[in-house]
């Protein structure tokens, strides 16, 4: 497979800048992958497409404020972009400056905290914090907002950008199929006999990256921490033994769901790739958002609708001027069996 065979147009304009006025006020394209069928809804209808058994699994990660700003001993400014806290005041970091950094420099960030680089690992940078990384993070960080959003992130962001359900921090992007429920939704659900499970996937920033080569096989999908709780696996069990279905909402949810059934880990370290002819063992449905052109994203949702499926969905769904990535709308696929 070429990575030009999930490229497709899309005008500027339908990318999302803000979110929806309210959480649930987002549009839905519902797919069903064994017809092709597709139908237009709002997305305070999902309950409708739900029932009595069925199970919802959440990523429950949380946001956390990694981007600061500083400067280094010389002067000159840098951006830091902490992509995993690896102690309390070490973490791997993405650099932005005039000059990249090398192993012993130092650098202010924030309001005065001290980083020293202490090496170069690949494309990061291991970095050692003067207090811990966290507490600076909430002091000093700001919201992590997408490449593609362009707008300085203000408070309406802060509270936007993180699911009602977030609870463990560790993600530097949001698990954004999730951004669309609001409490009262989740209720909702609840209320109607569709049950509610956890997983954990720290979303890294590698989420943004398109792909590289040509071939989609050769793609390596950078590595994530995941965890499957066992209650998560026994509501799987339960659900399937009662006739329902299991929805995974985000494609953090259904990674973290196909790695530990793939390896039979509870939890660890990901590096999952999905790409179509990829035999999926958990979820029957996968409530996402729309994704960005050549990426292991769009890649993974045609693997799970069919690509067809999913090229004809996408260019519905642009001319029916959804709002497209992680501020747009949501789209509901149904497995094909």
């Amino acid at each position: 497979m070429k990575t030009s065979d999930f490229d497709y147009a899309l005008p500027e304009e339908l990318i999302a800048q803000h979110p929806a006025p309210e959480r649930t006020a987002s549009r839905l394209l519902h797919l069903d992958g064994a017809s092709g069928a597709i139908e237009d809804l709002a997305f305070d209808q999902l309950p409708r497409l739900l029932k009595a058994g069925d199970l919802l699994v959440l990523n429950d990660t949380r946001v956390i404020k990694a981007r600061l700003y500083g400067h280094k001993s010389t002067g000159g400014r840098i951006e830091v972009f902490v992509e995993r806290i690896v102690s309390g005041r070490e973490a791997l970091a993405l650099m932005r400056a005039g000059h990249r950094p090398k192993s012993g420099n130092r650098l202010v960030v924030g309001d005065g905290v001290a980083v020293e680089v202490l090496a170069v690992e690949d494309d990061l940078f291991r970095v050692r914090f003067s207090e811990p990384v966290m507490a600076v993070l909430e002091r000093c960080g700001n919201v992590p907002l997408p490449p593609y959003v362009r707008h300085a992130p203000d408070a309406t962001d802060a509270e936007r950008y993180q699911t009602v359900f977030a609870e463990k921090p560790g993600a530097v992007a949001a698990p954004t199929a999730g951004l669309h429920f609001d409490r009262v939704m989740l209720d909702r659900l609840s209320g109607q006999g569709v049950s509610l499970a956890r997983v954990t996937l720290h979303v890294g920033s590698g989420t943004f990256q398109p792909l590289r080569g040509e071939e989609v096989e050769q793609h390596r999908m950078h590595s994530e921490r995941y965890e499957v709780p066992q209650a998560t696996i026994d509501a799987i069990e339960a659900a399937r033994a009662a006739g329902g279905r299991v929805l995974a909402v985000g494609t953090t949810a259904l990674r973290a769901l196909e790695s530990w059934a793939q390896t039979g880990e509870r939890s660890g370290e990901t590096s999952l790739f999905i790409y179509p002819g990829f035999r999926f063992r958990v979820a029957n449905r996968l409530l996402t958002n729309f994704h960005l052109p050549k990426s292991s994203l769009l890649i993974l949702v045609s693997a799970f609708g069919g690509t067809e499926n999913v090229r004809r969905a996408y260019a519905h769904a642009v001319r029916q001027r959804y709002r497209f990535f992680s501020y747009g709308d949501a789209m509901l696929i149904e497995r094909p069996q």
